[in-house]
């Protein structure tokens, strides 16, 4: 079989650091070739050179025989490239931004649909949505179709189901299939082992280098251990939030239809459900950031029509998008954050050198948030979110894109929190998660469809793990 993607002695640093470190890798035509590593070990800079972004320092790369550097013009008219970060055009309809992506390449939608209509079918309904408006699933779906529609030779997917839910993730990987029957040589990045093994075969990167390249079952056996944690035993606690009848309307949109739960102060609470099925608004409702439309619901013990200001005081928020400042370094975010929360500065100073000191970081406090890795900004960041010590921290997907390594390392920090007392309320879209959670909720459509332990819900729905419970209930 021919060599489609081929990079010999690659190597590019930034600032001295050597973010790849002589990559010499052949990736054969229709292959569906993974890259496997934590954050920072090279992946996305190994992308950018294959797309033509960013020039090596040295050795070279080709894609189907052109030439990433000299070559970079004909090369970008054959590959397609989902970037880490979405490509689409928020404001441009789901129409609009599928005819604009197949007119740069002089394609049309109508000669090229084979390629995208199983996974366009569910974006139909929505084709006169802006993309903004799109949930998680849906835009990944559409940023597909664009990549797609001009029949590219080789497809570079850049992490590219983060964010997504359990259901989007497998209709996703089971889309990428189909496509290698096509002949379309496909590589993808991601920090999912579970994804990985569905590849022919999987790069294992680390600091800039390839540890290995083999087939994903034997990467597997050499791969860091999965998470694990221990589960805490549940005893009866005071509830500390309490939701009855809770409903949330934007206009004629019902988001949250009559929810009702209650959570136990020490708990670690799983939230769980398909990208667009309410989780946030219920969330953002929680927090104080939202009024609901009606319903009865406490949080800390105070009202959530009335008593916002007292309910902020008291919790702690992680939002899905990183919620740090990336222009302020660590030292300066801890500050800031520690006055929002009326801390003193004796105080903010003690616990911010006990958070860099379990964190390994003391070398670090006068770094640039945006020039760390994701690990690391998501560890500060939760770290960040119960500095005050909150009753309640608030995670809206935490480890969404982290590697396995740094999830492990993130639960041994939730499981620290709820040890001392502090009620952990998260949502997921990484089903192993879920197992660790002491109950767990999964939402459709606005509504609870399920709420009991993990080990419940699959004695009920006949599971073997807390996933086939959710493609049951909500696939």
């Amino acid at each position: 079989m021919e060599i489609s993607v081929h990079t010999n002695q690659l190597s590019k640093s930034y600032n001295g650091r050597k973010a790849l470190d002589d990559i010499s890798i052949g990736i054969k035509t229709g292959e569906l070739f993974g890259f496997i590593g934590p954050d920072g070990a090279g992946k996305s800079t190994l992308f950018r050179i294959l797309a033509t972004l960013l020039l090596p320092d040295q050795g070279h790369a080709t894609i189907e025989g052109f030439d990433t550097v000299s070559d970079y013009k004909k090369i970008r008219r054959i590959i397609g490239y989902m970037p880490g970060r979405f490509s689409l055009y928020q404001d441009l309809s789901v129409e609009e931004n599928l005819n604009f992506f197949a007119s740069i390449f002089k394609a049309s939608v109508k000669e090229n649909y084979y390629l995208i209509r199983d996974i366009y079918r569910q974006l139909e309904p929505f084709r006169n949505r802006p993309a903004g408006k799109l949930s998680g699933g849906m835009k990944q779906k559409l940023a597909l179709s664009c990549a797609l529609i001009h029949k590219p030779s080789v497809l570079i997917l850049d992490e590219p189901t983060t964010g997504v839910d359990a259901v989007s993730r497998i209709e996703f990987w089971d889309m990428l299939s189909r496509l290698k029957h096509e002949g379309i040589t496909i590589l993808v990045s991601t920090p999912y082992m579970d994804e990985a093994v569905r590849c022919d075969r999987v790069a294992l990167m680390q600091e800039g280098k390839v540890l290995m390249t083999d087939a994903p079952e034997n990467i597997a056996r050499s791969f860091p251990h999965p998470l694990l944690a221990v589960k805490s035993e549940m005893t009866e606690k005071e509830h500390i939030i309490e939701v009855n009848n809770l409903v949330k309307k934007f206009g004629s949109f019902v988001a949250n239809d009559n929810l009702n739960f209650f959570v136990k102060k020490g708990e670690i609470f799983g939230f769980l459900g398909a990208n667009g099925a309410g989780k946030t608004t219920a969330i953002k409702i929680l927090c104080g950031l939202w009024k609901p439309t009606s319903g009865k619901i406490t949080v800390a013990g105070f009202d959530v029509y009335h008593q916002t200001e007292k309910i902020k005081k008291n919790i702690g928020y992680m939002s899905q998008r990183f919620s740090l400042y990336e222009d302020m370094t660590i030292a300066e975010n801890f500050t800031f954050y520690g006055g929002i929360y009326g801390l003193p500065r004796k105080r903010i100073r003690e616990r911010m050198a006990f958070f860099l000191e379990k964190l390994g970081m003391n070398d670090y406090k006068d770094r640039i948030i945006q020039s760390l890795p994701l690990g690391w900004k998501q560890k500060l960041a939760f770290s960040i979110a119960i500095m005050h010590e909150p009753a309640i921290v608030f995670l809206d997907e935490p480890t969404s894109g982290v590697d396995p390594v740094t999830r492990r390392q993130f639960w041994d920090m939730i499981y620290e929190a709820a040890h001392e007392g502090i009620t952990v309320f998260m949502t997921t879209h990484y089903m192993k998660e879920a197992e660790y959670c002491e109950r767990v909720s999964i939402m459709v459509d606005g509504r609870i469809a399920a709420l009991d332990t993990p080990e419940g819900l699959k004695l009920k729905f006949e599971a073997a793990t807390m996933e086939e419970v959710f493609l049951k209930i909500a696939g």
